[in-house]
């Protein structure tokens, strides 16, 4: 069973409400008619009805078992209004004001994701990234563990041998340009939480660099090897505060071939849990993490799904505006993967979906 057959699989038996605010895209539309037909769940399109079903004529798709919410009309908008001006970002504006605010597709369907309407948020592809990024970081509570909201991508590569089956995670390939140690320690963490619910098995997280265990002793490998000392203390840290047991290796600093390849860790760090079996990469800065992430989907022929939103109470993607329908459907099905235990891959977040 492949990756993506794995995740459909689970999901079927607990679908989930997934909300698309680009919703008038036909990528996007055709992608909300693939997660319902594949029985993942609800797909919910925000937009103006009449605009989406002329792109679903326009592109022969049925629309059928799909949901379709206005802003603009919906009875919702009242008690949303009230709980934003509540905010203290809030506090103080015009409620007309307040009111065109909402009906944007990117901060409404953030209210609904946040006030429990839908189990998970996917898009991005019709703006830039900061369109919906400012109202994720504005209307989403943030985990109280985590310091830091990041994005991780799947990565999904034809040799099998490496990571879980080909699976590997990558972290921050979106986010924070140049992250500080206590960053790289909660993305480090965060992505593996993530990893865990996703795969099911055990994540084994590498602080990369340029050195292995000291082999250099410039600051950015120094960094590295930090990083990686405070994420073990708080994955700890956030297992026992929960009193529940969230195991994963880390390790680091570690070049790139001794994170993933047997045969070198064999020879330069054979004790090591992680070394050659890392699931899990955690780059040293937003740069390589982005260029890695493309690098291996064009030049290797990997699939690479997300980037998925971490540090957020609630599950999110933000994905490329180049982003395909399949894709598209295919992150879906992993936000929702990720919302059926979300209460236990964060147990420190108090309110539940």
């Amino acid at each position: 069973m492949s990756f993506l057959e794995s995740v459909y699989a689970k999901l079927r038996r607990h679908p989930k409400r997934i909300v698309f605010p680009d919703g008038n895209d036909p990528r996007v539309v055709r992608a909300a008619r693939m997660f319902n037909d594949r029985g993942l769940g609800v797909a919910i399109l925000i937009g103006k009805r009449d605009e989406i079903e002329q792109v679903a004529s326009a592109n022969a798709v049925s629309l059928e078992k799909v949901a379709i919410v206005d802003p603009d009309t919906s009875s919702e908008m009242p008690r949303f209004l009230k709980m934003a001006a509540m905010l203290e970002r809030y506090k103080g504006m015009a409620e007309g004001d307040l009111r065109n605010l909402l009906i944007t597709p990117n901060y409404f369907a953030c209210m609904m994701l946040q006030h429990g309407l839908v189990d998970g948020l996917v898009g991005g592809v019709g703006s830039y990234s900061s369109s919906l990024f400012r109202p994720l970081l504005q209307l989403i509570k943030p985990l109280p563990h985590a310091p830091v909201v990041s994005g991780a991508m799947v990565v999904e590569v034809p040799r099998h041998e490496f990571g879980d089956e080909g699976v590997l995670f990558f972290a921050d390939c979106g986010v924070v340009p140049e992250p500080t140690v206590d960053q790289l320690a909660s993305i480090g963490v965060q992505t593996g939480l993530l990893a865990r619910q996703v795969f099911g098995k055990t994540p084994r997280i590498a602080f990369l660099s340029f050195s292995t265990h000291g082999s250099s002793a410039h600051a950015s490998a120094i960094k590295m090897a930090a990083a990686a000392a405070q994420a073990k203390e708080l994955a700890v840290r956030i297992g026992g505060s929960a009193g529940l047991d969230y195991p994963m290796e880390i390790d680091g600093e570690l070049q790139g071939d001794t994170a993933i390849v047997p045969a070198v860790a064999q020879i330069k760090l054979p004790d090591s849990l992680v070394a050659g079996k890392a699931n899990v990469l955690i780059f040293p800065d937003l740069n390589s993490g982005n260029i890695a992430a493309k690098l291996v989907q064009y030049l290797s022929g990997a699939r690479v799904y997300g980037q998925i939103v971490t540090g957020l109470s609630r599950p999110a993607a933000e994905l490329s505006r180049g982003t395909l329908s399949e894709d598209i459907a295919a992150v879906a099905a992993i936000i929702g993967l990720q919302a059926i235990e979300y209460r236990k891959l964060y147990p420190l977040e108090g309110s539940g979906l």
